[in-house]
């Protein structure tokens, strides 16, 4: 085949998604003290993501060094199930941050590990259910007509994939709707307790309003052009603007670990510990809710 610069493109993305995530997998897997539900939802998004850097890459040495099509299918359905896990990962913290605001005083109890775990299980049993479906026949190999804009996937299958999209989509905008709600009415009950000024409460609200805003318009701006444009495709469309589409998509796999882990203080303060040479995997640390992650 000749090589195609989309791909080296996106194995490029691929490979930088793998390094960051890595780290980030690395860190939690090897701090005893990361084990609470936020840092468990975290690291099952950067192994969603390290996931998918390696599909990408797999998949660019498969088409060009190892053509064949059950080796594709395997491919297309790790990129499947990893993409499908890192969306419902993002999902899952989204929940988990505001249950930690809604129910602050019974949060950190056993209530929420199970529950964290529960969510784990439902987040990689249907990712990996989603991904096996090209391996178990569900794919166009045999039928060219009813491909996608991203084969082997069937039209029908990736309608699903687009539909569940923009299903997390909307139930993770309606949770920071109310996270926002929570953070307003916080901020007010604060600065009225302590008599400070009404700037103060401004300033306070805005940063929590601003950083929901990036997670969201980060989230929507990676994801939702595929997912439209995997509703209105199909085989026929130009593959030029599938490209176009799904790049993004990858984007959104390598800033998560910058937006959920490196902005954490506690992975920062493991991070400079590496980094110096005076690792330790039972340094202290305060414990923060998900909503500061």
């Amino acid at each position: 085949l000749a090589l195609n610069p989309w791909d080296v493109v996106l194995c490029i993305s691929g490979t930088i998604i793998s390094c960051e995530n890595a780290i980030v997998v690395v860190v939690i897997f090897y701090t005893p003290a990361f084990r609470a539900p936020m840092f468990l939802l975290i690291g099952s998004l950067a192994t969603a993501d390290l996931l998918a850097g390696l599909g990408l890459i797999l998949h660019f040495a498969f088409v060009y060094f190892i053509p064949s099509e059950a080796v594709s299918l395997l491919t297309v359905g790790l990129l499947v199930t990893s993409f499908t896990a890192s969306v419902c990962s993002l999902l899952t913290i989204t929940i988990d941050r505001y249950l930690s605001l809604y129910n602050a005083l019974t949060y950190y109890s056993e209530r929420t590990v199970t529950r964290t775990y529960i969510m784990l299980i439902l987040t990689w049993g249907a990712s990996i259910c989603y991904g096996l479906l090209p391996v178990m026949g569900w794919n166009c190999l045999k039928e060219p007509s009813s491909c996608s804009i991203v084969k082997p996937l069937t039209k029908r299958h990736l309608l699903i994939l687009s539909v569940s999209f923009l299903a997390v989509f909307a139930a993770m905008l309606q949770l920071y709707v109310q996270i926002c709600r929570i953070v307003c009415r916080h901020a007010q009950q604060i600065a009225v307790q302590r008599h400070l000024l009404a700037s103060s409460h401004y300033v306070t609200t805005r940063k929590g309003i601003a950083t929901l805003a990036v997670i969201l318009g980060t989230f929507a701006s990676c994801w939702l052009p595929f997912a439209v444009y995997g509703l209105l495709g199909d085989s026929s469309s130009p593959a030029l603007y599938t490209y176009v589409t799904l790049l993004p998509a990858t984007y959104n796999s390598m800033l998560n670990p910058v937006i959920y882990a490196f902005r954490n203080q506690e992975i920062q303060k493991v991070l400079w510990a590496v980094c110096c040479g005076c690792f330790s995997s039972t340094l202290p640390f305060r414990s923060r809710s998900p909503s500061d992650v």
